[in-house]
């Protein structure tokens, strides 16, 4: 098939809008309508996970909203306390399933109504996940027939399902229209490796295996995130991504938020609430999102309304509990998508548990970088590698 024919384009209003491409369209749709902003999110999450696979030989899978993942994660064993987190407690999950469950982890609220990418064939475990939560649309590069069974029941059988071809390769060159104006570039194909890591101007040097996973990782997702960004990372996740900020210390100011609540989301405190059985998914994900991030008086407004909720007026968690609970975390790995220009960068990242930092470099003020690193034992390596997209 060459071309699909869109109900509308970004908006309502933006008619006539399709896709099309000269010697056919790499995907095949299994159910559902693709709608434009589908098809963004579809396309630019495919080519994050296939990226992931490439590098670390794990499945991996992303959750988009909007053009930038709100996670992105590889296909390892969720503790505990993360499988809780996740609403995954019990479950029987595979490594494709655990990928996704991880991704969409990330930022449970930003999550809601998510397209899901997974590198690896969908199957049965992954799919009763998503069965279970608000989401537009999967691409992957295959289905197990129960997983499509499944698949298709959701939104009353119009769940966007779509197949990628695996051997798909796109132009070198690519093109965008602006205002009637043709933009034209080379695609993005710089490769990010360990190489990228090799030049450390701190006076602590080392970063272990895992680090630079999760180093990679980071850079990886920020190649297909909105720019300016920034992204922390965890055991083989990404735990909080700050996109399209016009100020780089406001991108890891609020990726760090997200990662701060991605960590007291594992907290005794939050995983103790006793919500009722009745209570759906995404009230629980914005509960415990309040209780965990929120002051004394986004407190007051929850237990206001207890009893909806919760079997029992759940015990305040204090800022200070929050802030002795954050100061046990160590071991983040950090990502950047260009350098930092002023330290009060890292000084933001320190506060959310970051060992390991991964920034293009090249700023007047790297000194001023390196020597805040320093003064924090944090690990940075400088990647000469700049990953705006737009």
């Amino acid at each position: 098939m060459n071309e699909i024919a869109l109900k509308y384009g970004c908006n309502p209003n933006q008619t006539p809008a399709r896709v099309y491409a000269e010697g056919g369209l790499p995907f095949t749709v299994l159910n559902g309508r693709p709608g434009y902003i589908n098809l963004l999110d579809a396309l630019n999450s495919w080519q994050l996970v296939r990226e992931l696979r490439a590098m670390s030989g794990l499945p991996a899978a992303a959750s988009f909203k909007h053009v930038s993942p709100a996670g992105a994660a590889l296909g390892l064993p969720l503790s505990d306390a993360l499988a809780r987190a996740c609403a995954a407690e019990g479950r029987d999950l595979s490594p494709v399933a655990c990928a996704y469950v991880r991704a969409r982890g990330a930022d449970r609220m930003s999550s809601y109504g998510d397209f899901a990418a997974v590198s690896d064939i969908c199957d049965e475990s992954l799919a009763e996940f998503l069965r279970g939560e608000v989401s537009d649309g999967i691409i992957a590069p295959g289905y197990t027939e129960k997983a499509l069974e499944i698949l298709k029941s959701k939104r009353k059988g119009s769940y966007l399902i779509l197949q990628m071809d695996e051997s798909y390769a796109p132009p070198a060159l690519e093109r965008k229209d602006v205002y009637g104006i043709t933009f034209e570039q080379q695609r993005n194909e710089v490769r990010i490796t360990e190489d990228c890591l090799t030049d450390r101007p701190t006076a602590n040097k080392d970063i272990p295996n895992a680090a630079k996973r999760d180093l990679l990782l980071a850079l990886i997702t920020l190649k297909y995130t909105q720019s300016n960004s920034v992204c922390y990372t965890m055991d083989g996740q990404a735990i909080g991504v700050g996109a399209g900020q016009q100020s780089r210390v406001h991108c890891t100011r609020l990726a760090g938020n997200k990662a701060d609540i991605w960590q007291l989301r594992q907290s005794p405190q939050a995983l103790a609430l006793p919500f009722r059985d009745d209570v759906r998914r995404p009230d629980r994900d914005n509960a415990i999102d309040v209780f965990a991030a929120g002051d004394e008086d986004d407190y007051a407004l929850l237990v206001s309304d207890w009893q909806r909720l919760f079997t029992a007026k759940p015990a305040p968690f204090t800022r200070a509990e929050k802030r002795a609970y954050l100061a046990t975390i160590k071991g983040v790995a950090l990502g950047s998508d260009a350098f930092f220009p002023f330290g009060d960068n890292v000084e933001r990242a320190h506060q959310s548990g970051v060992s390991y930092i991964a920034q293009s470099g090249g700023s007047i003020r790297d000194d001023n970088v390196i020597e805040t690193c320093d003064k924090y034992g944090i690990a940075m390596a400088m990647t000469h590698i700049r990953l705006f997209h737009h």
